[in-house]
């Protein structure tokens, strides 16, 4: 079985007794060892020999990587209890490894991982929750004193050209699904509904209920789900890809403030285009609605008159309000998990599922706040 490299050659023979006989020729040093060790060792899996006779009589020359080899081999042997047998081997050679007993590697085990237990479990959870919650009221500090400094210097300090960059990805690039998902909720909700209201002979009412469901809560809440998937992801990946390429430290060593240059613009055309995309969405429920009650026999008029009665302009308002809040914190904790991303080749992956995550949460958690507090002051 003969393998060689350019600087040494093995020959491998296995004899009747399982006795392996290998013998080296040339020279074993840092170039040519990785080619011996590996012929080597698959020369001792393959014959499991219990003793190894190895010629060394035509060794040249043999550095401190291919004494490693050797000792590799005494390694093995002594932890099977087999024998190792060198012929012809160099003096100086042999005094080397005469340094190195097998006696001094011991074969180490992996300690078995012992599982956590529920308190620590929690512990830890709770510990990770803690640090996440001061790193986002960090960041909220942050992020507000960003926007106030470029607010009151908006000539010299808004990029204007790359916000309005970021809100035609953010706005006009989410029409379509925009449209899409508002209608088919406006047309699910008032068929579904509309059923149920036949057996009293009050149809109609399902208009004020895709009204008021569409402008208070489905509107605003929906908008920002899809807002979380598109543009929190997207401004996740963006950040946490500039994160990893270093780019965030080159902006930081050149006096640039990360979240006055790069959140700042990303998160004022967030806030700016989740209004217009909530009226958008509202406007697509409605026009599913109208399609449910007009094939039920109603007249348009007697549909659009209908939901004028049923919402004002509070509620209109109070969507619009939602949507803003809504807007800055899906943006804001997109581009956080983006400044959080470590290093790996996974990591900008796992930033942009947290921003998704995060941010749907965080608009649910806030959507049940508003919903308190509009109780609270009765709108």
């Amino acid at each position: 079985m003969p393998a060689t490299s350019p600087l040494v050659s093995v020959d491998a023979r296995v004899g009747p007794d399982r006795t392996l006989r290998l013998a080296l020729r040339g020279r074993l040093e840092a170039r040519s060892a990785g080619a011996a060790w590996r012929k080597v060792t698959s020369a001792l899996w393959t014959a499991r020999p219990r003793r190894i006779v190895l010629d060394a009589s035509e060794l040249e020359y043999c550095d401190g990587v291919g004494l490693s080899l050797l000792v590799d081999l005494q390694r093995r042997q002594h932890r099977r209890g087999g024998e190792l047998e060198l012929v012809g081997l160099d003096a100086g050679i042999a005094e080397r490894l005469a340094r190195f007993s097998p006696e001094r590697f011991p074969q180490v085990r992996a300690r078995p991982v012992e599982p956590l237990r529920a308190l620590e479990q929690i512990g830890r959870v709770s510990q990770r929750i803690g640090r996440d919650l001061y790193e986002q009221v960090r960041f909220l500090g942050e992020l507000v004193a960003a926007l106030a400094y470029t607010l009151a210097r908006f000539r010299r300090r808004l990029r204007v050209p790359d916000m309005l960059a970021v809100a035609e990805k953010v706005g006009v690039d989410a029409l379509p699904i925009v449209a899409l998902v508002g209608y088919l909720i406006g047309l699910i909700l008032a068929f579904q509904s509309a059923q149920p209201l036949r057996r009293f002979g009050a149809e109609i009412y399902a208009a004020d209920l895709v009204a008021i469901s569409m402008v208070r809560e489905l509107g605003p809440l929906m908008t920002a789900v899809v807002l979380a998937g598109r543009s929190g992801s997207a401004f996740a990946a963006e950040i946490g890809t500039m994160t990893v390429n270093e780019e965030i430290d080159a902006l930081v060593t050149m006096g640039l403030d990360p979240v006055r240059f790069l959140v700042v613009t990303r998160v004022l055309a967030a806030v700016a285009m989740a209004p217009l995309l909530t009226l958008f969405f509202e406007l697509c429920g409605l026009a599913g609605g109208a399609l449910v009650l007009v094939s039920l026999g109603f007249p348009f008029v007697t549909y659009a008159n209908e939901v004028l009665s049923a919402i004002d302009l509070t509620d209109v308002a109070g969507g619009l309000f939602k949507s803003i809040v809504f807007g800055l914190l899906v943006a804001g904790i997109g581009c956080l998990r983006g400044l959080q991303t470590k290093g790996g080749p996974s990591a900008v992956g796992d930033s942009t599922t947290s921003a998704v995550v995060s941010g749907i949460v965080l608009v649910v958690v806030a959507d049940g706040v508003f919903s308190v507090l509009f109780h609270q002051i009765g709108i």
